[in-house]
């Protein structure tokens, strides 16, 4: 008897949008799309699910549903929205987008430092206000910059900024030197003591029990008197409130925020309306083409499941990202 097709249930937003090219796996996988209300009934009998719905935490509700899953693709970088407890000690393999995102976001960084440096924000304001201030700005070869995170992403950024001229150090689980992209790594769990060498602090970390709450009050306390601070990681990395306090207080002179702790944004955030805050929409990867890109890299991913073939950026579930290797 044939080996049957494994089912492959597609877990979409509820506006029901898919991604590109789902035909083209009909000949190896039987494709199920739902939406969160209609997963626990779409999930029985799926060995692979993707998450085109990145964001969703339906999975940890229909859990009970997962009969015989063995693969659960997420259509984004970070996985903190997927991972509980039986998850990681199950036998399911988890693979994500990675490498999707990590030319875009370096290119978001190093606008974000151009933009801050060159007083493009109050440029538009004056624009606006026909308003003619000569004023000198930064030169951004020399400056010195700290990039939390060592993953594919932060390696990225720390590329393109070297390549401006930009002194780059990291910080990731361990301290280790002669690193190829950032030469010294520091400890993360001894930011506090080497965050105030930088004038430009980049948290590019995924979202674990460890990143959370990292860019507290005692490290924005020491940061360098008119540094600036961009978040293209996770919002829940960085204690809002405490920074608000940096901003005010000093010693931070500007944010560039693409992650917050909750999104949207609320309208009653203390964050609006700054003058030394940069806000944008959680959109720091998503270039022209790149739901088309995360596509082909689902049904790259899933002729490899189909055909029992290795599966590309397999994350550790304990450590919740791609070990580097």
């Amino acid at each position: 008897m044939a080996a049957t097709n494994p089912v492959i249930t597609v877990l979409c937003p509820d506006d029901g949008a898919r991604p590109a090219g789902l035909s083209s796996l009909e000949s190896v996988a039987e494709i199920r799309c739902t939406t969160a209300d209609s997963l626990s009934e779409d999930l029985r009998g799926a060995r692979g699910l993707l998450l085109w719905d990145f964001f969703s935490r339906a999975v940890s509700e229909a859990w009970g549903s997962a009969d015989q899953l063995e693969w659960i693709h997420v259509a984004a970088a970070g996985v903190d929205s997927l991972l509980f407890d039986e998850l990681v000690d199950s036998e399911v393999v988890v693979t994500n987008a990675q490498g999707t995102f990590d030319r875009p976001i370096a290119e978001f960084v190093l606008a974000a430092v151009f933009s801050r440096a060159k007083d493009f924000p109050r440029s538009l304001r004056f624009q606006h206000q026909r308003h003619w201030e000569h004023r000198e700005t930064q030169k951004v070869a020399g400056l010195t910059a700290l990039v939390i995170g060592t993953g594919a992403i932060g390696r990225e950024i720390a590329r393109l900024l070297r390549a401006v001229g930009v002194e780059v150090f990291g910080a990731g689980r361990t301290a280790r030197s002669g690193d190829a992209d950032f030469g010294e790594v520091i400890a993360s769990d001894q930011l506090a003591e080497h965050v105030g060498r930088a004038d430009v602090v980049v948290n590019a970390a995924p979202l674990t029990p460890q990143t959370t709450g990292l860019i507290d009050a005692d490290v924005l306390a020491v940061m360098a008197p008119d540094s600036h601070l961009i978040n293209i990681g996770r919002g829940e990395s960085v204690d809002e409130t405490a920074l608000v306090a940096a901003l005010d207080d000093g010693p931070l002179g500007f944010a560039s925020l693409d992650v917050f702790e909750v999104e949207p944004l609320p309208q009653d955030s203390p964050l609006w309306g700054r003058e030394d805050v940069l806000i944008s929409a959680h959109m720091s990867g998503d270039v022209v083409g790149w739901r088309d890109a995360l596509a082909e890299q689902f049904l790259d991913n899933a002729r490899r499941f189909a055909a029992g073939e290795t599966l590309r950026n397999v994350v550790d579930k304990r450590k919740g990202y791609v070990p580097r290797h």
